[in-house]
C-alpha cells in the first residue's frame, strides 16, 4: 500500500502543466453543467481539447476520441441550451425504465464494438476497458445535452471506472479530477432529480 500511495504522489509531482489546464477546465466545466450554467460548454471545449492530445499520447484512443465527440456536444449543447422560447430554459426530462434499458443496451453494444476495434487496430493494452468507459461517456454525454436526469447516474458509475484506469496510465491529477467528477455528478443528479419532481407536482 504504501508502495502505491509513493507511486501516485510521484505521479502527481510530475504532472505537466497541460494536464493541469485540463484538469481545472474539466472540474469548472463539470461543476457548471450540474448547476445548469451555460458556460460550463465553452470551458469544456477548452478541456476536451487538452485531453484529446493526453490521451492520444497515452494510448487511450478511445478516450481520444471520445474528446472530439465531446467537443461537438459541448458546440451542440451550446446551442440547444441558449436555443430557447421566452428565455425560458430547457425543462429537465427523466426516462422510464424501458428507455433506461434500451439505454443500457446501446451503452454494451457500444462497448463491444469499441473494445474489439481497440483490441484488434491499435497498441491499446486496456482495449474493452477503453471502449466500455468510452461507451458510458458517449451516451452519458448526450443525455446531459437533453436535460435528462439520469445522465448523472451514469456519469457517477463512469467516473469511478476511470480512477484506476487514470491510475493505470500515471495520470494521477486526472484520477483525483474524476473522483471530483462522481462527487459532482452524485450532486447533480440530487439537485436534477429535486427540480424534475417539484415541476411535476406543480403540473399534477
Amino acid at each position: 500500500m504504501q508502495e502505491f500511495f509513493t507511486s501516485f504522489f510521484q505521479q502527481l509531482l510530475h504532472t505537466s502543466l497541460l494536464e493541469w489546464i485540463a484538469s481545472i477546465s474539466g472540474f469548472l466545466c463539470v461543476y457548471l453543467a450540474a448547476k445548469q450554467n451555460i458556460l460550463n460548454w465553452p470551458i469544456s471545449i477548452i478541456s476536451v481539447g487538452i485531453y484529446a492530445y493526453l490521451f492520444y499520447q497515452s494510448k487511450l484512443f478511445g478516450d481520444a476520441v471520445l474528446q472530439i465527440y465531446f467537443l461537438g456536444t459541448a458546440i451542440y449543447g451550446w446551442y440547444y441550451w441558449i436555443n430557447r422560447k421566452e428565455e425560458k430554459p430547457r425543462a429537465i426530462v427523466s426516462f422510464s425504465a424501458k428507455q433506461m434499458g434500451l439505454t443500457v443496451a446501446i451503452i454494451a453494444s457500444l462497448t463491444f464494438a469499441l473494445g474489439y476495434y481497440l483490441d484488434n487496430f491499435t497498441p491499446s493494452d486496456v482495449p474493452y476497458i477503453d471502449g466500455f468507459c468510452t461507451a458510458i461517456s458517449f451516451v452519458a454525454q448526450f443525455l446531459m445535452t437533453r436535460k435528462v436526469v439520469q445522465n448523472w447516474l451514469l456519469w457517477v458509475f463512469v467516473d469511478i471506472c476511470y480512477i484506476p484506469l487514470y491510475i493505470h496510465k500515471d495520470l494521477a491529477l486526472t484520477s483525483l479530477l474524476y473522483l471530483a467528477f462522481a462527487i459532482i455528478a452524485w450532486r447533480g443528479y440530487v439537485d436534477w432529480k429535486n427540480e424534475y419532481q417539484k415541476k411535476q407536482h406543480a403540473i399534477g
